[in-house]
């Protein structure tokens, strides 16, 4: 697996740089479940980071459902990756119908989830 490089002058942190681009790539296919992801360690000097921004991307993505970590055997694309794009269809679906009951149009919504994301 291959990692495209992370951009260094982004305001969003490596980690997330990361999380965002392994979810993706599973979630579309182009990361297809079993898929071995690399060491903490291969993956951080590959991008030249910390060994621990890795981990927590990995960490993150595990909380996610994204990929699942086997111990010894390593970090894979877990099989409910892709499932979990309906998942966040649903969750979107769900969402825009609150705010538009609460009278709510996509600018106040779209402030909202960047506020909340940079929690």
């Amino acid at each position: 697996m291959t990692v495209r490089p992370l951009d260094p002058s982004s305001d969003e942190p490596p980690f997330e740089q990361l999380r965002r681009q392994v979810a993706a790539r599973a979630a579309s296919g182009d990361l297809v479940p079993g898929t071995r992801l690399p060491t903490v360690r291969a993956l951080a000097e590959q991008l030249g980071v910390a060994a621990g921004t890795v981990a927590r991307a990995y960490r993150e993505l595990e909380a996610d459902g994204v990929v699942a970590t086997e111990g010894r055997r390593g970090t894979f694309v877990a099989s409910a990756a892709q499932a979990g794009s309906g998942d966040a269809e649903r969750a979107a679906a769900e969402y825009v119908a609150a705010l538009r009951r609460l009278g709510l149009g996509v600018g106040d919504a779209l402030r909202l989830v960047e506020r909340e994301w940079s929690r």
